[in-house]
């Protein structure tokens, strides 16, 4: 999401010379307000996260004519300038937001979430925490459970990956047209022929091919489409076609220009206001606002009057647009870390006094860091930038490492307090006699009550216990073997897995089946355990977000009916018909009914 390839005071003569674009810079100030209001939880704003695309048009644009003034002028880029210039501009702020925020996470958050948010800092300080969420199916749009305060360091994680192959795309295309041309074109020839030929011929292609791999990812496996570069790079490279053609689209008349880009800020703020969580993203859906912001772009290389820059122009769009990257990265530690600091969730004017408070934060980061560092005339040679980030890099990582060490031990000591439950009967109710209620439900009831004042009594436990099985210091990592075994059915497959676990001897009367989604497994290790201690045989059938009850659900990230769902869930009863167990345990998400799914809790299917 960084978008700012130049520093205030090469800006600053780029407006001189007539270069600066007030409409780019009020263009982030869109993109960050979009943001920001999503991750407030603004229900007018819930596809807000559209605004990450339009910063990554805005960064291929800034880094491509940046290169692209270099290649011409000078034949060459100098890579070491280029990596210099980027670690100055974005390195300071983004390891300090880092560092604070993992120190923070280590005091505020239980210790397995400060220690997961440690992992994310080291990951994200070395730019490839994208990777990291992406290997964790993390769900951007809707994740549940603990949320990573170092969330949307992922896009900084997919543009510094960007800039690293970029350069040398450029100057590869460069090259390999400057050999072609060499006998037959002059030298200025030649150094504007590689920008405008090979490179555009190399851009298109690698777009066409992004775009079409997108797509692709997005119905195949959605959080890895959403976090990598290879699926992302169509955006950027988007705004690298606009750099090289800034200069033709510049002597299209004026009236159509406008309207162009009033356009595209429209077909920004239409998916900002239309898309939901339930949008499968990237993927087609990311089209409109990337056209969207191309067409602002493509619009104002015109410098219409009357265009999108009478209102991107304004002041305080221009003063949010400065001050868009430190905003992105202080407001969503803050909003995550805020109801642990507080005590309390907040509602959605909590977080947008959060956001506020998040933005002042931003301002002083750039006045009081950023800009002092990009001002330094002692920076100005590459090494010394190049060093200066090594060691502000150094120093954050031994502060990741000394916070996480400062976390309670997850080695323990000694035995867990073992409570002591005994199955009494319940007392009978007005109205009821003993021969009414079930002695059953009576002793389970007795022992649940016992139990819920068991747990309610460790709340305060500190201490692990050594006899703690599995070890919480592998927690985070913990899966069910099924997971592991090929047991669990994706989205795409719908095939009944005969796994087998325990005794698989054991006849139907001793036969455990264990039926429902991928909530069901958490009961697994539970189960396991009990059949091998019990000889029976336990069988797991589970299936992404396909319930154990006989409804429809629609499938955001297939865009259409969980049809599969159906068909497995027949299949599994008829097997289950089959085998008559002796016990069938059901296990499903609470999280149906949401709208995304279309599922109406209610109903004798679901009763």
């Amino acid at each position: 999401m960084t978008t700012d390839t130049l520093t205030p005071h090469e800006r600053g003569r780029r407006s001189r010379r007539g270069d600066f674009r007030p409409d780019i810079e009020g263009l982030r100030a869109v993109a960050i307000l979009a943001v920001v209001a999503y991750h407030a939880g603004l229900s007018a704003i819930p596809g807000g996260y559209v605004g990450v695309d339009v910063f990554f048009v805005i960064s291929g644009l800034l880094i491509t004519d940046h290169l692209g003034r270099e290649l011409t002028e000078r034949g060459k880029i100098s890579f070491g300038n280029f990596y210099a210039r980027r670690a100055r501009r974005l390195l300071p702020s983004a390891l300090l937001v880092i560092g604070v925020t993992v120190a923070v996470s280590c005091v505020v958050l239980p210790p397995l979430q400060a220690m997961a948010v440690a992992k994310d800092g080291l990951a994200n300080a070395f730019y490839v925490g994208n990777y990291r969420y992406a290997l964790q199916a993390t769900n951007y749009l809707s994740a549940s459970g603990p949320v990573s305060p170092l969330l949307n360091y992922w896009s900084l994680g997919v543009e510094e990956q960007f800039y690293l192959v970029w350069p040398a795309l450029l100057s590869a295309a460069s090259l390999i047209w400057w050999h072609k041309s060499k006998r037959t074109a002059g030298t200025s020839q030649r150094k504007a022929q590689p920008i405008f030929s090979a490179v555009l011929v190399a851009m298109a292609v690698l777009a066409a091919s992004s775009l079409a791999f997108s797509i692709w990812l997005t119905r195949a496996n959605e959080p890895w489409a959403f976090f990598s570069l290879p699926a992302r790079a169509w955006e950027l490279a988007v705004g690298g076609l606009l750099a090289l053609l800034a200069p033709r689209l510049g002597r299209l008349p004026a009236i159509g220009m406008s309207l162009l880009s009033w356009a595209g800020l429209g077909a920004i703020v239409v998916s900002a206001v239309t898309f939901t969580a339930a949008t499968p993203f990237p993927g087609t859906a990311a089209l409109l606002p990337v056209a969207g912001a191309a067409a602002v772009v493509a619009g104002g290389c015109a410098r219409p009057r009357h265009g999108g820059v009478w209102l991107l122009g304004r002041w305080p769009m221009q003063v949010i647009g400065r001050v868009s990257y430190t905003w992105y990265l202080w407001h969503w530690p803050a909003l995550i870390l805020a109801p642990s600091i507080v005590g309390h969730p907040l509602n959605v004017w909590g977080n947008v006094g959060v956001c506020v408070l998040a933005l002042v934060l931003a301002v002083v980061t750039t006045v009081l860091l950023e800009r002092p560092l990009q001002r330094a005339s002692w920076l100005v040679r590459p090494r010394r930038s190049l060093l200066l980030t090594v060691g502000l890099s150094a120093a954050v990582s031994a502060t990741i490492l000394l916070s996480s060490a400062a976390l309670p031990s997850l080695e323990g000591s000694g035995h867990a307090p073992t409570g002591k439950l005994a199955a009494k009967k319940s007392a009978t109710r007005t109205g009821e006699t003993e021969s009414t209620i079930n002695p059953v439900v009576s002793a389970a009831q007795s022992l649940t009550n016992q139990v819920q004042v068991d747990v309610a009594q460790s709340v305060g436990t500190q201490d692990v216990p050594a006899n703690l099985t599995p070890s919480l210091a592998g927690a985070a990592a913990d899966e069910a073997a099924p997971f592991v075994d090929g047991c669990f059915d994706g989205f795409t497959g719908n095939s009944v897995n005969p796994c087998n676990y325990g005794d698989v001897t054991a006849p139907p009367s001793k036969t455990v089946v264990l039926f429902g989604d991928s909530h069901a497994l958490m009961w697994f290790p539970a189960f396991d355990n009990l059949a091998n201690q019990y000889g029976w045989h336990l069988i797991p059938q589970a299936k992404a977000t396909c319930p154990p009850i006989n409804i429809n659900v629609y499938s955001p990230i297939l865009g259409g009916w969980y049809t599969g769902c159906n068909e497995w869930r027949a299949a599994v009863v008829a097997r289950i018909q089959a085998l008559r167990p002796a016990l069938v345990v059901l296990g499903f998400s609470r999280e149906y009914g949401i709208p995304d799914d279309r599922v109406v809790v209610d109903g004798a299917a679901w009763m």
